[in-house]
């Protein structure tokens, strides 16, 4: 299995046409370029985005260009400390033109375990990952089939999930979040 990643991964990003739809099924992401913002957010420092800039602005040029970019997030509740910062980061990203929506682990039964990019509904983009969360990269999916099944799981995670706002309000209901 050939696996995309830097670069060639970013540039993914800027080769579809109409959609990108993402499931994020995992627990937390590892990324290298979150650490400090984690750190700043669990200890209540002020962030001035710059980290996440190049994704925001992408986003708002899909956004100028008539281009839908939006995803399911998956998380167990009570919310861990980085589902909490997902939850913040997500706020700029929908500003930005990004929408993301929310699914109670627990509403997610059925739901195949797959962290994917589907584009135009045409090709895919699995994510691996190693065994501490690192992406490693992205295996291409071409198959028909099997992308005809990522967009049958891209259309029951977005019918069950909620937007950003009414899934924080409900949590901070229910658990005092």
């Amino acid at each position: 299995m050939t696996l995309v990643s830097g670069d060639a991964f970013g540039d993914l990003f800027r080769s579809f046409e109409h959609t990108a739809f993402r499931l994020e099924p995992r627990e937390r992401y590892n990324s290298p370029g979150e650490h400090e913002p984690l750190r700043r957010f669990l200890a209540g420092e002020p962030d001035d985005l710059a980290w996440n800039r190049s994704w925001l602005d992408l986003m708002a040029e899909h956004t100028a260009k008539g281009r839908f970019v939006h995803r399911v997030r998956i998380v167990s509740v009570p919310l861990s400390d980085y589902s909490r910062f997902g939850l913040w980061c997500a706020k700029h990203a929908i500003q930005a033109g990004e929408d993301i929506r929310y699914l109670n682990r627990a509403q997610a039964q059925g739901l195949p375990d797959i962290d994917y990019w589907l584009f135009d509904s045409a090709w895919a983009a699995r994510l691996r990952f190693d065994e501490d969360d690192v992406l490693l990269g992205a295996e291409i999916v071409t198959d028909p089939a099997t992308v005809t099944e990522l967009v049958a799981v891209r259309d029951e995670a977005w019918s069950r999930a909620v937007d950003r706002d009414r899934f924080f309000s409900d949590v901070v209901r229910e658990q005092g979040v």
